[in-house]
């Protein structure tokens, strides 16, 4: 049986190693990596297919161009390997309600939804306003 499979990450190895990448990325690269500017940037592609005209004149868009750069494929570097390391481990199964979540808030799935928009709308805000 392999390794990955037989036992969870410890939350703290994984935000020391998070941790200790970021220190490299620093001194390496010189950039601090993170994704708010992404999600903001990737609108701006969407914007720009639907009304390219209202784009080019937007302030933000014009002191940040809209671009894909290495932030854009830290974002996507994110998703495959979270997608790769619950394929490894077998942790692979979608759950709609967490049992946590459903011990807690009952097994309402729209409720969950709900609450995790509402939060990564609060999360979103309070990253750009940090200037994130």
């Amino acid at each position: 049986m392999n390794v990955f499979r037989k036992k969870k990450w410890s939350p703290y190895a994984a935000g020391a190693l998070a941790g200790l990448l970021l220190v490299l990325s620093v001194l390496v690269a010189g950039k601090y990596f993170g994704a708010s500017t992404t999600f903001v940037r990737a609108a701006g592609f969407v914007e720009q297919a639907v009304a390219p005209d209202k784009v080019a004149g937007m302030e933000y868009f014009i002191k940040e161009k809209v671009k894909i750069d290495w932030q854009f494929l830290f974002v996507v570097g994110v998703l495959v390997g979270s997608l790769a390391a619950a394929w490894i481990s077998g942790e692979n199964k979608a759950v709609a309600v967490p049992p946590m979540w459903k011990r807690r808030f009952g097994p309402s799935r729209a409720k969950r939804w709900i609450a995790a928009f509402l939060g990564g709308i609060v999360l979103m805000f309070g990253a750009r306003l940090a200037d994130g």
